[in-house]
């Protein structure tokens, strides 16, 4: 993990290079910027490295505030992701990229395309939320009871929610993937419990556990401030997400139900829509990764 100082003086963790996390200064491959789920950090997902190697792709990732050592950001606002993108491009001197997110990052990478139009060529969202304040979407409908309470705790404001989310951080800081499973029981289904136990042939359980681990580690800050930041206004328009927009989503989601990503596609204004029957929501980039990161580059081209 590195770490950029920004400019208003918060920190910033981010990882740059290889499958197993080590940074190449010399990497001239095409940089994707991926934001992390919730709650997650910016550690490696190794079957996600292994098809960005395959594909020929370079993957930064970045540790949204309050998330591991990056300084949290109190207040801050879906569309916040954009100046701290921004920062780090500049840092590593990228000039144009793709960007995508795994669910909660799903939100932060449509913010980072539409509010850095001249640096991002493409995006992905995997699995990801759509706006909550939406009248013509139910945000909660289909969601396991855990996010439904969740989010619900969410729309009353932080001091209703974070007793909730350090209850939980207990419960999945440290977990084996077994212990995941159980703390997360009605919101994965049997195809998403498969992944976690490594049944596709990965180590993605353990994985995920490492990254919730870096994420919690001093405390549930980016969680609650990823919560907040759904459920409210996400400051910028998804109307001015002007590249392509490559919206994957399974439908056995019982964390982002299918209907979010049905509603992205409707309402992004250049839309790819890969809605995939039996997939849920951690299984969802186990089997489409390749072709996931082979149309999201193309846009560099």
């Amino acid at each position: 993990m590195e770490t950029l100082r920004l400019p208003d003086g918060r920190s910033l963790d981010y990882t740059d290079g290889t499958t197993d996390g080590t940074t190449d200064g010399r990497d001239d491959r095409p940089v994707l910027v991926f934001h992390h789920g919730t709650p997650s950090a910016a550690t490696r997902d190794r079957h996600f490295g292994a098809a960005a190697d395959e594909v020929g792709v370079r993957v930064v990732r970045l540790s949204r505030p309050g998330y591991g050592g990056s300084t949290r950001l109190p207040g801050r606002r879906v569309a916040d992701v954009a100046a701290d993108v921004a920062a780090l491009l500049d840092h590593l001197g990228v000039e144009r990229c793709v960007t995508g997110g795994l669910s909660g990052g799903g939100p932060h990478a449509l913010a980072t395309a539409a509010l850095l139009p001249d640096r991002v060529a493409g995006v992905l969202s995997i699995a990801g939320a759509a706006p909550a304040t939406e009248p013509d979407l139910d945000f909660l409908a289909g969601m396991g009871a855990e996010n439904v309470e969740e989010f619900g705790l969410a729309r009353r404001g932080e001091a209703a929610l974070r007793p909730w989310l350090e209850t939980m951080a207990v419960e999945v800081r440290g977990a084996t993937p077994e212990q995941l499973i159980e703390a997360m029981s009605t919101l994965l289904p049997e195809v998403d419990r498969a992944a976690v136990r490594g049944e596709r042939g990965t180590a993605y359980g353990e994985d995920v556990t490492a990254s919730m681990d870096e994420a919690l580690r001093v405390g549930v800050d980016g969680w609650l401030d990823d919560d907040l930041a759904f459920v409210g206004d996400w400051g910028f328009d998804l109307a001015d997400v002007r590249v392509p927009a490559f919206v994957w989503q399974g439908d056995e989601d019982l964390m982002v139900p299918p209907a979010h990503g049905a509603w992205l596609a409707a309402h992004l204004p250049d839309a790819r829509a890969h809605l995939l029957p039996g997939e849920g929501h951690l299984s969802l980039a186990l089997g489409s990764a390749v072709p996931m990161l082979t149309e999201l580059v193309a846009t560099l081209r």
